[in-house]
């Protein structure tokens, strides 16, 4: 199809179709995109782009290159599931961290290929069916000068090539020594590079300056090659000149000597002359006079007299110059793939070494860690962050997480404004760097490899789609319900908060439910202290809360998780009082909750008589799945199973 309406035929060997799908990656829906904060902020349209609340994409973007760009989103929206594949990045980034030299070499090797060396690669992967025909068709210049543009880029970036080689030479981890195997010591790269240095000058660069740029490509092959050639670069020479001259002409006939001679693709040469020293009269010679800044933009006659010969002269140069470069652009066509490989080590090294290296090197010594992998075991960090928020907020306080098979559900409690929101996005965004390869903001931390990511948060009414803040809710609850498995983490913030109290804490008890009955681990925030109960009645439930005092009845935030549940009296009742609700209304509340709370501690003391010797179950079983995943030595852990088994015949457990 491509062939048949572009005209072009794909080069052999250039391009591979395959059907990957995602099964070797971890799926996050759109929701729990936005929920995360992964690409975009919250609310970013509001804050505008001075705010300092930026989101993890944002947070990792030191990369150097489109394409290590875009292979930084596509790594954070899709990330790893392989252990062994996210292992070998981590032992890249071990070498990195532990070896400064290699460090900077690589990242000043890095910089000296061009930003766009991905996207070159794909003029050498088409090639129009009738080169010498078609060519010298007047319309075609453009698509010359940018399959010129790129042979400069390829030329440049090969020239960069010795530089990576030197860097990379004693590189001892996996991914490095094998970048170094398959990229340095081919010999298709250097055989490339003579074949393009028989035909492309050797002092041509990338140029991004727009007037040095078009003087780059127009004298791109060596001369002597093309006498058509030769004659059209002496006439873009000569207009090129001629112009300049003009622009001297004019500076002394209407006295102008501070008269610039700017250049941009669009429109050639124009003049641009500051306001204060027209003063208001600008001769009548100048046309297209246009305000720009403190500035006036315009042109004359005999500029856009010569402007119109010189893009010509330059557009005959781009033409003849193709002709001359189609036996080497066949030539280069015949090693499309490894160009191609060349294009995504670099995406990959860049993202590793300018994204994740760079990020790592700018925190305190041994803020962030590698964390581990498992299979199957618990997922336990350690002193955790918040990887965005810690930037902006020095003392963020850190918490720890503790997930396994017999305890794999935690409720997470507290007032407004105590850090549930927080805590559970930056479990999930922990989870996130780990599994694309990069170090985490903890202490310690290992993990069970995630395959979905499912969240759920504070939602408005949707309109365009006829929903109300509680059908929204219930869609999105609906939806991970329909497609959570096993290896999934959930995190659900405020479940059933959007309808009466009783429909809403019936359907948050029921999905608690039917997720414990699942191998998934599951974070849940919420405000209804019932949902505690849970813990007295299933032993895979645990119930921590963030510590809050109060003085003078305000609330004094700490956020600090600590384990149990924790009864904050009248939380609600004090914010209502602050934001200025009448004191006799605030009383009679505080009447009826000390009644319902009453009723429920007696019926949670029942179930704890009840149920407690499942919960001893629960906690062996814990302990031992956790002695299971322990990398200590045999002795330790028959001292630990020993003492697990005196704990649980007396009861201490």
């Amino acid at each position: 199809m491509i062939e048949a309406e572009k005209g072009v035929i794909v080069t052999n060997h250039s391009l591979l179709v395959t059907f990957n799908g995602s099964f070797d990656h971890m799926s996050i829906d759109a929701t729990s995109v936005q929920n995360l904060e992964i690409i975009e902020p919250f609310h970013s349209t509001l804050l505008g782009t001075t705010s300092k609340k930026r989101s993890l994409f944002h947070m990792l973007k030191t990369t150097k290159t489109t394409g290590g760009t875009r292979l930084l989103r596509a790594n954070l929206l899709q990330p790893l599931k392989d252990i062994k594949t996210i292992n070998t990045r981590l032992d890249c980034l071990d070498e990195l961290m532990s070896n400064e030299q290699l460090f900077f070499g690589l990242s000043q090797a890095l910089r000296k290929f061009p930003k766009e060396t991905d996207r070159i690669l794909c003029h050498f992967c088409f090639k129009p069916k009738r080169v010498t025909n078609e060519v010298l068709g007047a319309d075609n210049a453009r698509r010359s000068q940018v399959l010129i543009s790129s042979i400069i880029l390829l030329k440049t970036a090969l020239d960069a090539l010795p530089l990576l080689s030197k860097a990379l030479k004693n590189a001892k981890s996996f991914l490095l020594a094998n970048v170094y195997k398959t990229i340095c010591e081919n010999e298709k790269y250097v055989s490339i590079r003579k074949r393009v240095g028989e035909v492309i000058d050797e002092d041509v660069l990338h140029a991004r300056v727009p007037f040095v740029a078009r003087t780059q490509q127009c004298f791109a092959v060596k001369a002597g090659i093309d006498g058509l050639l030769d004659i059209a670069r002496r006439t873009f020479c000569d207009t090129s000149e001629a112009i300049h001259n003009l622009a001297n002409k004019y500076r002394e006939e209407f006295k102008l000597p501070n008269l610039k001679l700017p250049f941009n693709n669009r429109q050639g040469f124009y003049f641009s002359i500051a306001q204060k020293d027209i003063q208001g009269k600008l001769p009548s010679k100048f046309i297209q006079v246009l305000k720009h800044g403190n500035n006036i933009h315009c042109s004359t006659l005999e500029l856009a007299s010569l402007n119109v010969r010189n893009k010509s002269a330059a557009a005959e140069c781009y033409i003849r110059t193709e002709v001359c470069l189609e036996a080497l652009l066949n030539y280069i066509r015949e090693d499309a793939s490894a160009l191609t490989l060349l294009a995504e080590v670099l995406c990959l090294l860049d993202m590793i070494v300018n994204s994740f290296a760079y990020t790592i090197s700018t925190k305190p010594v041994d803020r962030y860690t590698r964390p581990e992998f498992t299979s199957n075991g618990p997922l336990a960090i350690d002193a955790g962050r918040h990887p965005i928020l810690e930037s902006i907020h020095n003392d963020f306080v850190p918490n720890n997480i503790f997930l396994s098979e017999a305890s794999n559900m935690v409720i997470v409690m507290g007032p407004n404004m105590s850090g549930k929101s927080t805590y559970l996005q930056q479990v999930c965004l922990i989870v996130i760097l780990a599994q694309i390869g990069c170090y985490v903001p903890a202490r310690f931390s290992t993990i069970r490899v995630v395959d979905r990511i499912f969240t759920r948060m504070g939602s408005i009414d949707n309109l365009e789609s006829n929903s109300s803040t509680f059908m929204t809710e219930m869609k999105e609850t609906a939806f991970i319900m329909q497609n959570v498995s096993q290896r999934s983490l959930i995190f659900m913030d405020e479940l059933g908060r959007a309808t009466s109290s009783s429909d809403g804490f019936a359907i948050a008890w029921s999905c608690c439910e039917h997720l414990l009955s699942l191998k998934a681990y599951s974070l849940f925030a919420t405000h209804m202290e019932n949902l505690s109960e849970l813990a007295t009645i299933y032993p895979n439930v645990r119930i921590v809360h963030f510590h809050v005092d109060i003085k003078n009845n305000r609330l004094d935030f700490k956020f600090q998780l600590e384990d149990g549940p924790r009864h904050v009296p009248h939380y609600g009742l004090l914010l209502a009082e602050v934001a200025g609700l009448p004191s006799s209304v605030i009383e009679m509340a505080r009447s009826i909750t000390s009644k319902i709370t009453e009723k429920q501690i007696k019926q949670m003391e029942v179930n704890c008589r009840q149920y407690h010797q499942l919960q001893m179950v629960y906690r062996a079983a814990q302990r031992l799945i956790c002695l299971k995943h322990s990398n200590q030595d045999e002795d330790s852990i028959r001292q630990a199973l020993q003492n697990l088994k005196e704990q649980y015949i007396n009861g201490t457990l």
